[in-house]
């Protein structure tokens, strides 16, 4: 395949009819249930990866925020509620059960809300084109943290079975990395036959582990409460919002895992949210909050020191193996960005190679791969440890989740046909929380929190006088002058 090719008789993707769903390849044609239970094991591994290694970091750093007299009761339950309804109303509300109902032709991220959008406006749409490619170059700036703070997160836990480890940490962490981006070339389906089982382990051992030491204090039970997390902020005020700034560790990889729908489709990703990868999830967090609290000096790092002796240095492999697939989320949610950003004449033309021959979303871009993981070293050898790089996560995705938000807006609006007062009361709520968010992680711009903010504007489209002629190109459904591969200018 030519560099400019975009796919075997690839072109711009048109808008799906408004209002209208139109399933993922994978779900085309007639149902096969063993390709559905694959593709949901998969999605577990691939869509799921990154979400599921933030109980190696999110607790611990929340807590950090609220140990200036000593950790209180209040503290840790207000904290571990703040964990659980993040998940609830940002990851499973708005993404699972809201955003993947917006796709284009099975494919999610904010590109496809900018087709939608673009499709249902039969002008001004240059507002909706600014908001997508400033979500976009953002989320570039997440994958490159992803993957770095993931990693080093893990191999850390080498240092607490010896501390011959200390000095080897970022070593072992440039080591893992490239392997992981050099097996992208096998494609998303050969990693994910071995990164779903092994995740799957993971969540396993994640809901053991927590549920073993939540009779550490069942009074832990109280998080489940959304009251609990209203009183931890009224109480804290301000100064909640650093705290807040560390609770949102726990939701990142939420827009991966609508940019990799195009991957596994809709019904795949959902069942591993709620049948497997969620309860996972809110039982260990709340393991650790009952352990921190019948142990405070645990705090420093509840993840590995609630494990007993024996498991853990094969519960560090594990995590070890569980951020390196954490990385594989952002890796395939980057190549479907990128792509659709080629097919909407945002970008220029990459070499995009199709691994599956039976997957239409199943992609691999050496550039791409080769310049994220290039990235990705230079953050891990300048930051050196996790706790650093925390400073610098969460502003690129609360920007992108927030940029996400307005174009839903406009597709509910336009698109969907909704009234616009309904289609502000069903947004509003979700742009009112990740805007309180997003001030959070405001608060870190000066301890590294400017590194995706530097990323993401190195990520600069060459869209210069041509941009309008491609984005009116892309509203036109027929898009005659974009479907050929040599094609110019659009």
């Amino acid at each position: 395949m030519s560099e400019h090719d975009v796919g075997e008789g690839a072109s711009p993707l048109p808008p799906n009819p408004a209002g209208h769903e139109s399933p993922p390849p994978s779900a085309r044609g007639t149902p096969d249930r063993s390709k559905f239970w694959g593709l949901t094991l998969g999605s577990v591994g691939v869509v799921y990866g990154d979400i599921g290694t933030s109980p190696l970091y999110a607790l611990r750093e929340a807590l950090h925020h609220t140990a200036g007299d000593g950790i209180s009761r209040a503290d840790v339950e207000g904290v571990v509620s703040l964990l659980l309804w993040s998940l609830v109303l940002i990851v499973t509300i708005k993404y699972v059960f809201f955003l993947m109902r917006a796709d284009n032709r099975g494919e999610g991220g904010i590109f496809s809300l900018l087709a939608l959008a673009q499709g249902a406006m039969s002008r001004r749409t240059g507002f909706v084109t600014v908001v997508a490619v400033l979500g976009a170059s953002l989320f570039y700036g997440d994958a490159a943290i992803t993957p770095a703070i993931s990693v080093l997160s893990a191999v850390e836990g080498l240092k607490l079975v010896t501390p011959v480890f200390d000095d080897y940490v970022v070593v072992i962490t440039i080591g893992i990395i490239l392997g992981l981006f050099f097996v992208q070339s096998r494609g998303t389906t050969a990693v994910a036959n071995w990164f779903g089982p092994i995740t799957v382990v993971w969540f396993l051992s994640l809901a053991a582990v927590g549920a073993l030491h939540v009779t550490d204090d069942p009074g832990i039970l109280l998080a489940l409460s959304p009251v609990t997390a209203v009183a931890f902020v009224v109480e804290n005020g301000w100064s909640s919002l650093t705290v807040l700034g560390s609770v949102f560790l726990a939701v990142t990889g939420a827009e991966a895992l609508y940019a990799d729908m195009g991957h596994f489709g809709r019904g795949p990703i959902r069942l591993a949210w709620l049948g497997l990868v969620f309860p996972a999830l809110a039982i260990n967090y709340m393991g650790q909050g009952a352990f921190v609290l019948a142990n405070p000096q645990a705090a420093d790092n509840p993840f590995f020191l609630m494990l007993p002796g024996w498991s853990l240095l094969p519960m560090v492999l594990l995590a070890t193996l569980a951020t390196i697939i954490a990385s594989q989320a952002v890796i395939t949610g980057t190549y479907s960005l990128t792509q659709q950003a080629v097919q909407l004449g945002i970008l220029p033309r990459f070499e995009i190679r199709h691994t599956s021959e039976t997957e239409a979303g199943q992609i691999y871009m050496p550039r791409v791969n080769w310049l994220l993981c290039l990235a990705v070293l230079v953050l891990v050898v300048l930051f050196e440890s996790s706790t650093s790089l925390a400073s610098a996560y969460g502003i690129a995705v609360t920007g992108t989740m927030v940029l996400t938000s307005l174009l839903a807006f406009v597709v509910v609006w336009k698109a969907w046909k909704w009234p616009v007062w309904l289609a502000a009361l069903m947004i509003v709520p979700f742009l009112a929380i990740e805007a309180i968010f997003l001030s959070a992680n405001l608060l870190k711009i000066l301890d590294g929190g400017l590194v995706p903010v530097l990323i993401a504007g190195a990520w600069r489209p060459p869209c210069g006088r041509g941009c309008a002629a491609r984005g009116s190109c892309s509203r036109r459904r027929t898009a005659r002058a974009c479907r050929s591969p040599t094609s110019s200018p659009c």
